[in-house]
């Protein structure tokens, strides 16, 4: 059987519950998208049709977590110390464990400078607790707190991270684990593994100062810029200043950071897989579980253990090809819902998706690589179940070499299928906009919170992703999950190809507003983001 947790990361006792507020000059415009509906014709994220889906979920046992957004100094490997935000002292934060059918109570007490927000990355939980300011809550400013309180209805490997500005680029993200009270792997050790791109703090660079550089487009160039934020800490705010991040887009009143540091803007990166360009930022670091490739982290177990690995990409603009050399690995589940198991010799994750694999340890030291799909750099982890040398950090397993494995290549456990039908509703989604002119978007519009496009509770919605652009775009939805075509498997965040059309299936069956987007930071804070509203 497997192995509990060694560490439970209860931070604290969780503060009285603050409330659903929303702002509600957003929430009420109408709709956009061809005049259908009024003003007052959707779901407010706080109204009774979500608190009647919150009531039928099971309210089981409530764990309580407190936790601190602050700026904090973090060594991240050898000569590498950054000054960032964070949660706590560390990077990722640390894991939230709750069970599934149980109640989660965490309080966000911000000690940063800016507003800040959370959002529960792949759970299907009440919209009042979705984490999107200027939607469906106000933001969460310097010196309050807010608890964010809700039923957590199914297992599986999830994350938490801001979605206020860019700030998820920075180190403010963490595990979610979602433990199976019935569940059905057997296994050893547990090893939870974040991956990241790292850009914060480092020469004078802020995730603020990278979106100002790329706002500028290609047209400009890679120059470099004067200034430095030697604090790490303000530069630009956030989209703090107006306390609303991406939620004031398309409502006035934001200005732009000036550009701070080199030039972070990616020229000729190039992948296969993805369809063409990898990427458009150049990243200094790439991280595994918060640590360079010059010091990573060691996991240690014994020979003929079975470890589950959980693979989370909470990076800003890179996929990564992940591998562990002399394994191979199956794949459990995707986006925390089980496939058909699978073996491969290596996996693809665009930002936002997640996969767990298990694996049966050998003998000696492994790297545990993760390449910068396209970048040619990489980040790295060791499993050691032996005493010896670490693998030479430039080393990079045979597993990475060849076709990684994609989810289009998985298809969804019995469990998780949904129920054969038909759409009841097609919203089609065209990917628009360039690096060019750094003008992202849906449908040729920017992300106004006021536009909607209407659904309606119990409906089979199609989500029609057009992608017209020379890019590739992990296409995430908020409080869902989605069927990949014929038979895939069920998930939330989708890697759609430059010229490809991506069709998925979900169940509309939880009521509020909804933010579909791309979950390229960059990408998103440009203007890639719209809202799903359910009528009234």
């Amino acid at each position: 059987m497997r192995s509990l947790p060694t560490r439970r990361a209860v931070l604290g006792t969780g503060a009285a519950l603050v409330g659903g507020g929303y702002l509600a000059a957003c929430t009420s415009g109408g709709s956009r998208d061809g005049g259908e509906g009024n003003p007052d014709g959707y779901v407010e994220p706080d109204g009774p049709e979500v608190r009647a889906a919150e009531a039928e979920r099971p309210q089981g046992r409530t764990e309580k977590v407190r936790l601190t957004a602050t700026r904090t100094r973090l060594e991240l490997g050898p000569g590498t110390t950054v000054a960032t935000w964070a949660y706590g002292d560390r990077v990722p934060g640390r894991t939230v464990r709750v069970t599934a059918g149980g109640t989660l109570a965490l309080t966000l007490a911000n000690h940063l400078s800016a507003a800040t927000s959370l959002h529960w990355h792949g759970l299907a939980l009440r919209n009042d607790m979705d984490g999107v300011p200027a939607l469906t809550q106000r933001e969460i400013k310097p010196g309050a707190d807010f608890t964010y309180r809700f039923a957590v209805p199914h297992p599986g490997t999830y994350w938490f991270h801001p979605h206020s500005g860019v700030q998820q680029d920075r180190g403010l993200y963490a595990p979610l684990i979602v433990e199976d009270p019935r569940e059905p792997l057997r296994y050893d050790k547990e090893w939870v593994v974040v991956l990241d791109d790292w850009v914060d703090g480092v020469d004078g660079s802020t995730p603020d100062s990278v979106l100002a550089e790329l706002r500028r487009g290609m047209d400009h160039g890679g120059s470099d810029h004067g200034g430095s934020d030697k604090d790490g800490g303000d530069e630009g705010g956030d989209g703090g200043k107006d306390g609303g991040g991406h939620g004031m887009h398309g409502m006035g009143g934001r200005s732009e950071p000036t550009p701070s540091g080199p030039s972070r803007m990616m020229m000729g990166a190039t992948s296969e897989v993805l369809g063409g360009d990898a990427g458009d930022v150049k990243y200094p670091h790439y991280l595994v579980n918060g640590r360079t490739a010059a010091d990573p982290e060691s996991f240690r177990a014994r020979p003929g253990d079975r470890i589950r690995i959980r693979f989370i990409n909470a990076g800003g603009d890179t996929a990564f090809r992940v591998a562990l050399g002399g394994h191979r690995m199956t794949v459990t589940h995707t986006d925390g819902f089980p496939v058909e198991h699978t073996t491969t010799d290596a996996l693809l994750l665009g930002m936002g998706e997640r996969y767990d694999v298990l694996v049966t340890a050998e003998d000696g030291v492994f790297p545990l690589t993760a390449l910068a799909e396209g970048k040619k750099a990489t980040g790295r982890a060791l499993l050691r179940t032996a005493p010896g040398d670490a693998p030479s950090p430039s080393a990079r397993p045979k597993e990475l070499e060849g076709t990684p494995l994609t989810a289009r290549k998985l298809k969804a456990a019995d469990s998780a299928r949904l129920a054969a039908g038909k759409p009841d509703r097609t919203v089609t989604l065209r990917l628009t906009g360039s690096m060019a002119k750094y003008d992202w978007g849906l449908n040729g519009k920017q992300y106004d919170p006021r536009q909607r496009h209407p659904v309606t509770a119990g409906e089979r919605v199609r989500l029609r992703f057009v992608n017209t652009t020379d890019m590739w775009h992990p296409m995430h939805l908020h409080g869902h999950t989605f069927a990949l075509p014929d038979g895939g498997p069920r998930k939330d965040t989708a890697i759609v190809l430059p010229g490809k059309t991506l069709e998925v299936d979900f169940d509309a069956d939880n009521p509020g507003l909804w933010m579909v987007h791309c979950h390229n930071v960059y990408h998103g804070e440009a203007g890639m983001m719209t809202v799903l509203g359910y009528r009234k």
